[in-house]
């Protein structure tokens, strides 16, 4: 079995029943990085399964600490023996060191798990944050405000994002910035 066959059924096995929506965002997110195929070269499959896997942390079969990217990423290098590196794009994904931060588990997940590259942690933030929690595609100001939306002003989520738009924006500029790069290039 490949990576991304092994990637795409052990995520639906972990979210498409018991968090459908979490599952199409998964899905949406793995489809956004397959349009990130121009800049990945080698890595286009490595990127694709993290996106894919990104959100197994929120499964009630796995979750234990309550912060997904630490739980995901724990659970794919001890259970799953996964690669090494889609378990550090999943457990740093998106920011994940400032939510950890805001937890108390910034100590942890960073002992724990090594950076992976920044031009791939870019592109699973970006493919993250350009997806809604349906799948779809979206901007990073709109799924910014749809995460501030859901989640009450002085709640952890609501503090991690908020400090987190700086980067989330800049990242998605460099993104698109390769892109643009690539597209030109043709």
């Amino acid at each position: 079995m490949g990576l991304n066959e092994w990637a795409y059924s052990l995520s639906e096995s972990l979210l498409s029943d018991p968090l459908p929506r979490r599952w199409a965002h998964s899905l949406g997110v793995a489809k956004r990085a397959r349009s990130l195929v121009p800049i990945l070269s080698d890595d286009a499959e490595l990127l694709e399964a993290a996106a894919v896997l990104h959100d197994i942390g929120y499964s009630p079969s796995i979750a234990t600490t309550g912060f997904h990217p630490l739980d995901g990423a724990r659970f794919l290098r001890d259970q799953e023996g996964a690669d090494e590196r889609v378990v550090r794009l999943v457990a740093h994904h998106s920011c994940a060191a400032l939510e950890a931060e805001e937890r108390g588990l910034r100590q942890e997940l960073e002992s724990e798990f090594e950076l992976e590259r920044p031009d791939l942690v870019d592109a699973l933030l970006f493919c993250d944050m350009t997806t809604t929690p349906d799948g779809t595609r979206t901007t990073p100001a709109e799924r910014l405000g749809e995460i501030g939306q859901r989640y009450a002003p002085d709640s952890i989520v609501a503090r991690f994002i908020r400090r987190a738009a700086p980067e989330i924006y800049a990242a998605s500029e460099r993104v698109e910035s390769r892109l643009a790069k690539a597209s030109a290039g043709r």
